[in-house]
């Protein structure tokens, strides 16, 4: 039986990125092992998943040397005690420190999922810092997958690595969409009202969503100045989903007292109910600075809801301005006004751009068939051995 270790910084993302992926793996005939830092998510990861072992090493998100020095030699040791066939990570820090370990150890298939570039929206003296971590987890891999073919474009302009270690798994994404969940046929009727009243809308009253981390990165600042600024707001109601994270990319004071006080936007910390805040809402905005491949477009896709984004490499990967959603100038809070705007006004349009949208995710991101061309990704590199 092979075996398998999967690596991210925290469990969150082993939670909510990479749900189903082992329990796949465990099932077409693998031992997994999946590391991250301790959290709470473990008990969700370990139920949902099963039949999979896990192991805590105590990354942190942030650049600490002689912790992640620490973590290398708890890596090492573990890959040495359980010999894996191969070892697949996701996330910057656990990407930088695994492959170290991994190559240390002498595993033969060393594989990095990249589902975005950190360094793209930081200042410049961090860029060259950690565009050269980028480089470097990428040069101990035996293979970097890309989740998108603007990050493949991206990595290979940069000359962060040869184009001879790069492959795109099926059409992109890290995990799909699981379109039995992301699915109206499929919504329970006491969480659709339980979310309903969350919201507590008015009548014909115009409902916004954003779902993800409320960070600078995410683009919430522009998304609640557009809002508040718009000739909608006393007909409409702003959601966000997610929860603040203050410590790597902070919101503003200002931003948090709008979102906390303004009579019209509601704050939802994360919730495993998105599919019903999709179904509930009029339209999706996804206002990010930098995406590999954003997952909340794949399922506002699945559940058929119009999408107004930012025009980033990421997004374009599904979003056609005008034919699959609203496509606005990065940054840009005038035309992201304008954008809510025509949303509010041009409802049949914008359900039309939905419908377009839904047809490209069903037909190429299922997560069935990713995870079958995961599967077979895998077992060409064990047949190189």
């Amino acid at each position: 039986m092979p075996k398998i270790v999967r690596l991210t910084t925290v469990p969150l993302s082993l939670k909510l990125l990479l749900k189903h992926q082992m329990l796949y793996l465990s099932q077409a005939g693998f031992e997994v092992v999946v590391v991250s830092s301790e959290g709470k998510e473990w008990h969700d990861v370990l139920r949902s998943e099963k039949d999979i072992r896990k192991e805590v090493v105590p990354f942190t998100r942030k650049i600490t040397p002689i912790k992640d020095l620490y973590c290398i030699w708890l890596l090492y040791r573990l890959f040495r005690k359980e010999k894996p066939d191969i070892v697949h990570s996701h996330t910057p820090k656990a990407g930088l420190l695994g492959m170290i370990a991994a190559w240390m150890a002498g595993v033969p298939v060393r594989i990095h999922t990249l589902a975005g570039l950190p360094y793209v929206s930081r200042p410049d003296k961090q860029k060259k810092l950690l565009a050269a971590m980028e480089k470097l987890t990428y040069r101990f891999a035996v293979e970097v997958w890309p989740n998108a073919l603007s990050l493949k474009d991206a990595i290979l302009k940069e000359k962060l690595v040869g184009e001879d270690k790069v492959r795109i798994i099926g059409n992109g994404s890290s995990n799909g969409v699981d379109l039995s969940v992301f699915n109206r046929a499929n919504l329970q009727e006491n969480h659709l009202v339980a979310a309903t009243m969350r919201l507590s809308p008015g009548e014909d009253e115009f409902l916004i969503l954003a779902v993800g981390r409320m960070v600078k990165d995410k683009g919430i600042a522009n998304l609640v100045e557009a809002f508040v600024q718009s000739k909608i707001v006393n007909r409409s109601r702003l959601v966000l989903v997610g929860d603040f994270e203050q410590e790597l990319d902070p919101l503003e004071i200002r931003t948090i007292n709008q979102i906390k006080d303004h009579p019209r936007i509601v704050h939802i910390p994360w919730t495993d109910h998105v599919p019903y805040y999709l179904a509930l809402c009029d339209v999706l905005v996804h206002a990010s600075y930098r995406e590999g491949f954003p997952n909340v477009l794949l399922e506002a896709g699945a559940m058929c809801c119009p999408v107004i984004c930012s025009d980033i490499a990421g997004n374009r990967e599904l979003a056609v301005h005008m034919k699959t959603a609203l496509v606005y100038p990065l940054k840009q809070v005038a035309a992201l006004k304008e954008a809510l705007e025509f949303a509010f006004v041009k409802r049949e349009v914008m359900q039309g751009f939905a419908e377009r949208m839904y047809a490209r995710v069903e037909k190429d991101f299922d997560r069935k068939n990713l995870h079958a061309e995961i599967l077979n990704a895998y077992n060409r590199l064990l047949d190189r051995k």
